[in-house]
């Protein structure tokens, strides 16, 4: 028998009725009161009378229903008002919809991130509030959610090509643009589930990115990097070159994590924003072998802060790096002495992954080094890098570095922890002081 119920997770009402044999269930938006109660009811009893009378249209009642495509191809007889009464034909005439209605955009949003947040990490809990307050609640903040459109939304995208970054005063790159619509369709996706309306995000597809263009340094850039860099960043920066790690990872690199006895580097949290995380992804938990010159790197390191701070790059004060006072006091200023093209500190990990190719050593050794969960990251970034790759093991890796010729000899313990607190002065006689300036972030 037809009836109406209150759906439990949501307070709101559904109609629970069969046609042709099959149990129908349509939900609606509004809450569970005696006046809509009243006002269903009379909607109920129309759909009822014409189901006794053959001529009942699914499609008609509930145009955005799933089930409406399985009752189609039936000859429907043309609907007539007259078949209820006066009361009732406001609510035939658009039904359900017309009635419903669903919590404004920036309503559902908060109770949508409310949710959902025990689940985040901190920094990408904070980079969803900021999208949520910045961009999205200015553009459908006072919407309700269930009457979005798809122009809206395609309109609001290209907008978000015209926004200025607040830094750079640059416009906000293909990927944030992504990333912001990855949010919306998030929130539109659950509520169209919740309430049960078609979701307007259909068949929009994400900006196109352009393909990642990386530039690693060569094994004779290296090694001038680090014949000059401060004593004090010396063996950070070596760690850096050949380990892979990034940036979050070494920076919040703790001695209860380095194994010297089986030479590894037990990548298990990550430092963003100046608080320790769990890594970016589940693969990043992994343990990188260490290559000689890493291994020397961190003995030496060992002899300066093992006994002083939990960190194994830390500075006078004995707490983590902060990544861009490092980058903008010893790094760009180091690569401007060097006359090197300036690049992110991230190119690092972009050098390990081309020396480790350029050796012949195995993809899945390299990505297991690297913390991706498969090779296919590593041919489609670093495919005009790949070489015949045969060995596994990285001793390829350490032929070439000895080989080369270009490496420091040896590395020794810093006089003093990492003080990133003075500018860079390169490492050698002419004893120039680097100008600093800012450039960008690490």
């Amino acid at each position: 028998m037809a009836s109406i119920r209150s759906r439990r997770e949501t307070g709101t009402l559904l109609l629970d009725f069969s046609f042709r044999g099959e149990r129908c269930r349509e939900q609606t938006a509004l809450p569970d009161t005696h006046p809509n109660r009243k006002r269903l009811q009379k909607l109920l009893d129309a759909i009822e009378a014409e189901i006794q009378a053959g001529t009942f249209n699914y499609r008609k009642y509930f145009p955005d229903s799933r089930l409406a495509a399985r009752f189609e191809g039936a000859e429907v007889p043309k609907y007539k008002l007259s078949n209820v009464s006066a009361a009732v034909a406001q609510t035939v005439a658009n039904p359900v919809q017309a009635t419903a209605t669903t919590p404004l955009f920036g309503v559902f949003a908060d109770e949508w991130f409310a949710e959902n947040e025990v689940r985040w990490r901190n920094s990408y809990r904070e980079t969803l509030a900021d999208i949520i307050r910045i961009h999205l609640k200015p553009a459908f903040g006072e919407k309700e959610v269930g009457q979005i459109t798809k122009a809206e939304i395609l309109k609001f995208r290209s907008q978000l090509a015209k926004v200025e970054t607040r830094k750079s005063q640059k416009e906000l790159s293909p990927s944030r643009i992504n990333y912001v619509m990855m949010t919306l369709r998030q929130i539109l996706t659950e509520a169209a589930d919740r309430f049960n309306f078609t979701n307007s995000y259909r068949n929009i597809k994400p900006v196109k990115l352009k393909r990642i263009d990386v530039q690693p340094f060569s094994l004779d850039e290296v090694g001038k990097i680090l014949a000059t860099v401060r004593a004090d960043f010396r063996n950070y920066y070596t760690v850096r070159f050949f380990s892979g790690m990034r940036t979050g990872e070494i920076d919040g690199l703790k001695w209860q994590y380095i194994d010297f006895e089986r030479r590894l580097i037990l990548v298990r949290e990550t430092v963003v924003r100046g608080e320790e995380e769990y890594t970016k992804t589940d693969a990043s938990q992994r343990d990188i072998q260490m290559s000689e010159a890493v291994y020397q790197a961190l003995v030496a390191q060992a002899a300066v802060t093992r006994d002083k701070t939990p960190y194994v790059f830390a500075n006078a004060e004995g707490k983590p790096l902060q990544h861009n006072n490092v980058t903008k006091r010893v790094w760009y200023p180091l690569l401007r002495y060097l006359g090197l093209k300036l690049r992110r500190p991230y190119q690092t990990r972009h050098t390990a992954a081309t020396l480790w190719l350029a050796s012949g050593e195995n993809p899945q050794w390299i990505s297991r080094q690297l913390g991706h969960s498969s090779t296919e990251m590593l041919f489609r970034v670093y495919s005009r890098f790949v070489p015949n790759l045969t060995r596994q093991d990285g001793s390829a890796f350490e032929r070439l570095l000895l080989q080369s010729g270009s490496m420091p000899a040896t590395i020794t313990p810093p006089a003093v922890p990492c003080d990133t607190q003075k500018p860079d002065i390169a490492a050698n006689d002419q004893g120039a002081a680097v100008q600093r300036k800012e450039v960008g972030h690490g």
